[in-house]
């Protein structure tokens, strides 16, 4: 039985989270944390407090945490699960320089994974992602992403993941994050483009285009659940790993 902790426990995700694992014979949550305490009814865990995360960490026997909240918080969520040597899924995103690195530190000490999308269609993606933009090196680039209207990083991690990936193929003199006015398109330039609307899930779509004809590579997840079962997923892995950095390919790999 894997002993989860999980945060935001009353957010989107942290709910999905809970299902999730409430639907699993081999997980238990055992702690969540929220800043509404009062507003989750469980008698099978620990509800605390974020400012609480270390005292509570050291208390209770958790093989992982799963954090999917905002980089400020999993910051503070990443201290106290470096300080009680406690395993971390991360699925927030918008990290900044500072953030980024304290990740990377941490991950010296126990076992961190940090993943910009926890669906396997989005793996998929991401692997074939630098072989279709070689076969096309003369092809225009443009991506978009979708989703709610509550999600706060533009463009998302799953975006910027995989224009990391077209620009590890092909050199790409910038970015055009939208376009107004005259701006015609330059040359090794990709178009990215944030849309935020209604409750959508996400939907990232890649164009390349040219010669008459174009190639659109989409994904689209209709369900949080997509993203907590990988996250669960990688939790269940992550509590058996050494200290280290990974990523969801990582556990899709075994």
């Amino acid at each position: 039985m894997i002993s989860l902790a999980i945060t935001g426990a009353t957010g989107r995700m942290g709910t999905e989270l809970i299902e999730e694992a409430d639907s699993r014979s081999n997980v238990s949550v055992d702690v969540v944390f929220t800043q509404r305490p009062e507003s989750i009814e469980r008698e099978d865990c620990v509800i605390a407090d974020p400012s609480q995360a270390v005292s509570v960490l050291e208390d209770a026997d958790i093989d992982a945490l799963i954090d999917f909240t905002v980089p400020e918080a999993s910051r503070e969520y990443l201290d106290a699960a470096t300080t009680t040597s406690t395993p971390v899924v991360i699925g927030t995103t918008g990290f900044d320089e500072a953030g980024t690195q304290q990740i990377e530190t941490a991950s010296q000490s126990i076992p961190v994974l940090k993943a910009a999308n926890f669906a396997r269609g989005i793996q998929t993606l991401f692997s074939i992602v630098s072989d279709v933009v070689a076969a096309l090196p003369e092809y225009d680039i443009e991506l978009t992403e979708t989703h709610h209207n509550g999600k706060r990083d533009a463009p998302s991690g799953t975006a910027n993941q995989i224009l990391e990936e077209i620009e590890a193929t092909r050199d790409i003199a910038d970015r055009t994050h939208g376009r107004s006015g005259h701006a015609p398109r330059q040359e090794d330039n990709i178009g990215v483009h944030a849309l935020r609307a209604g409750n959508i899930t996400g939907i990232h779509e890649l164009l390349l285009a040219g010669n008459h004809e174009e190639l659109r590579i989409t994904h689209r997840a209709e369900d949080r659940g997509v993203f907590a079962a990988g996250a669960v997923d990688a939790a269940v892995w992550l509590a058996d790993q050494p200290s280290g950095r990974y990523d969801f390919q990582d556990v899709l790999a075994e």
